[in-house]
């Protein structure tokens, strides 16, 4: 099985348990509801992963950002660029990123609402997406058009372990059965040595911003535990009873409260070509 038939059987095989646990795929825009979520300051300091970032462009630049969503990473970049072009396909994700972009002043950056695939005549000098190829399927149409839009460079981050992917053992003690686990970036890379590419690679050393590690009691945990993407509304409370049986195997304590057992920190990680 080659690399790429691997990424999408992964795909197959999420898509068909969560069909049979959590019912159809939600309609409209999934994204939508939580897209303030990822609205950030693009006039914030930035911290050491975004200025690595920010190394790859040149004043001349366009950035063109895959997926932007909210335009967490894209307007901050756009002070480094002569121009920024988001193409993100969530309305809710382009009604932040706009929003955020006028208070922010920033007049040159614009979006394109469409989904990558479908998106037409776009092209920078440096490409990015990040934490976007977990949730591709076809992983190498989606590369191959990454790197014929990009004049000079790709560059994609992702975590070392796909967000979605953090409760794995709630989801198993709530359902009974193994969560089958997102393409990762050991995926990623062996789908790119596959293609011939050959990315530098980079660990990059801050943390995932939105992880709140530490608990200050029982309770918090729990509620945590209950309220994650790994449970339907109907479920919370049969798994309460679940989690609270089973908190000393799922929880540590420490002097700042209650933290996943089964958690390793996070670090992101950047992986980038040229293509010029």
């Amino acid at each position: 099985m080659s690399a790429a038939t691997d990424y999408a059987a992964r795909h197959d095989a999420i898509a068909a348990q969560q069909s049979r646990i959590f019912g159809p795929e939600p309609q409209g825009d999934p994204w939508g509801a939580e897209a303030g979520f990822f609205r950030m300051d693009p006039n914030r300091d930035l911290g050491t992963n975004l200025r690595m970032i920010s190394s790859y462009l040149r004043p001349g630049d366009v950035l063109v950002d895959v997926g932007g969503g909210a335009g967490r990473v894209c307007l901050p970049m756009a002070r480094y660029c002569r121009e920024v072009v988001m193409v993100e396909p969530s309305p809710g994700m382009g009604a932040e990123f706009e929003a955020s972009r006028r208070e922010a002043g920033i007049d040159n950056a614009r979006r394109v609402q469409a989904d990558w695939m479908d998106a037409v005549g776009i092209e920078g000098d440096v490409v990015f997406s990040g934490d976007v190829t977990y949730f591709v399927r076809d992983i190498v149409p989606f590369v191959e058009k990454l790197a014929a839009a990009a004049r000079r460079r790709v560059v994609i981050t992702l975590w070392n372990e796909p967000p979605p992917c953090r409760g794995t053992p709630l989801f198993k003690l709530a359902h009974g059965e193994e969560q089958v686990q997102l393409p990762g970036f050991r995926q990623l890379l062996s789908v790119l040595w596959e293609m011939d590419i050959l990315p530098d690679v980079l660990v990059l050393p801050e943390g995932p911003w939105w992880e709140n590690r530490a608990y200050p009691s029982r309770e918090d945990a729990l509620t945590w535990a209950v309220e994650g993407p790994w449970l339907r509304a109907e479920d919370r409370e049969r798994a309460t009873g679940i989690f609270r049986d089973n908190f000393d195997e799922l929880f540590t304590s420490g002097p700042e409260g209650f933290r996943p057992r089964w958690q390793r920190p996070m670090r992101e990680l950047l992986i980038t070509w040229e293509t010029a």
